[in-house]
């Protein structure tokens, strides 16, 4: 194995090697999560009418200078109505929030400053100023203004926003096809109910799909579990090329024996990028480019460095691919909770889980009690990793670098 690379020059090469995917257009209800491939832009000003804010009545707010006042009442009009009465000195319109304002109006008084004297006569005890309770046309947007920027992500409020301007189908980025290759003569299938002893259920084939699908920044296709023999695990690989843009291999990637990962890669045209990061867990990464380009990482074989590998190393990958703004691991400070200590010669990515000890405080990092890098038990209640440069004992209270295991 070449010399190690730190975790940003190893980070650094990938990104550097990632192409922006092409645009596709997709249903909006498709779309949460998704990337914008260009602007979204007003088809009509927003509002298309002057609107009332308020329930109330449309008047001529010159018809309210002197008080209390009587105007006849001659129509209504609701939200959604096309309804155009023509508001002239001495006369008003019902209104509710939301609706046209009608020719004529130039205010609206509230509902609660009135009361209704009788049939088609309106009492008003409060005077109004001319636009008061009226949201102009297009004081929110002009038609043609951009109201989202190429590489926005879709939430929930984006949608709306969408949908409000007829953005549908909308486009976005397509997103990358990441396949899934899970190596070991000892693996099984995770779902099989009795699993001799020498034999251990696959952890790292669901991981990396949940963790891949968590991103909402690829579509995850899975190759199975294929044994340490060359030519079925070339086959494999092969088969994950021809149909995926990324493509992840689990285990067979240190300098064992039976870890022909590396082999297989080069048989099938594969350049190496580097192999080997200077980090705990998750040395043996290997990165390596495709016969077309593909991204391919050789994954260690232990779920925990599976999992920091993944968040490290493959996520920011994958969400430039996808267009996003920010690529790399999230990055926080948080507090340990708990004296740890990194004796390991490499950058430690120790779990922890996440502790509040108050709405004031800053949050406390407690490290997990891990047995190494197939303990999937600390894996399980690690809320992310903290990151940990220097060879010492770090203290309890020490503020350092979290990285959140949110995608």
């Amino acid at each position: 194995m070449a010399e190690l690379l730190f975790p940003d020059q190893a980070r650094a090469k990938i990104l550097s090697h990632c192409r922006r995917q092409a645009g596709e257009k997709v249903p909006l209800d498709r779309a949460r999560g998704r990337i914008l491939a260009q602007a979204v832009c007003a088809d009509r000003d927003i509002p298309p009418a002057d609107r009332s804010t308020m329930d109330g009545y449309a008047v001529r707010a010159g018809d309210l200078a002197l008080l209390p006042c009587e105007l006849k009442l001659i129509g209504e009009v609701t939200a959604g109505s096309a309804a155009q009465p023509h508001v002239r000195p001495g006369t008003c319109v019902r209104i509710l929030t939301g609706a046209n304002i009608p020719r004529g109006a130039d205010a609206v008084a509230i509902v609660e400053s009135t009361h209704e004297v009788e049939a088609h006569t309106i009492r008003f005890h409060a005077s109004v100023q001319r636009g008061e309770n009226i949201l102009p046309r297009g004081s929110v947007a002009r038609k043609g203004q951009i109201l989202l920027n190429k590489g926005a992500r879709l939430g929930a409020p984006q949608i709306a926003l969408c949908a409000s301007v007829g953005a549908d189908p909308v486009a976005v980025v397509s997103r990358p096809r990441v396949g899934v290759v899970c190596t070991g003569e000892e693996l099984a299938k995770g779902s099989m109910c009795k699993v001799a002893a020498h034999i251990q259920r696959d952890a790292n084939g669901p991981a990396l799909r949940a963790a891949i699908e968590a991103t909402e920044a690829a579509d995850c296709r899975m190759f199975g579990i294929v044994g340490d023999r060359l030519p079925a695990l070339r086959q494999r690989i092969a088969r994950a090329l021809a149909m995926c843009d990324v493509v992840l291999v689990s285990g067979g990637v240190s300098a064992g024996k039976y870890d022909l990962v590396p082999k297989a890669l080069e048989d099938l045209g594969c350049r190496k990028i580097f192999h080997g990061v200077k980090v705990k867990p998750g040395k043996p990464l290997l990165f390596a480019m495709g016969p077309k380009r593909q991204l391919v990482f050789g994954l260690p074989g232990n779920p925990m460095s599976v999992l920091t590998t993944f968040h490290e190393f493959v996520a920011p990958a994958l969400r430039k691919m996808t267009g996003r703004r920010e690529c790399g691991p999230p990055r926080e400070r948080v507090r340990l909770a708990a004296a740890v200590s990194n004796f390991s010669g490499r950058i430690y990515f120790a779990p922890v889980k996440l502790e509040s000890r108050g709405d004031d405080l800053p949050l406390f990092a407690m490290p997990l009690p891990s047995r190494g890098s197939a303990d999937v038990l600390a894996g399980a209640l690690c809320d992310g990793v903290v990151v940990l440069t220097d060879q010492r004992e770090y203290a309890a209270g020490e503020w350092v670098e979290y990285h959140p295991w949110r995608t």
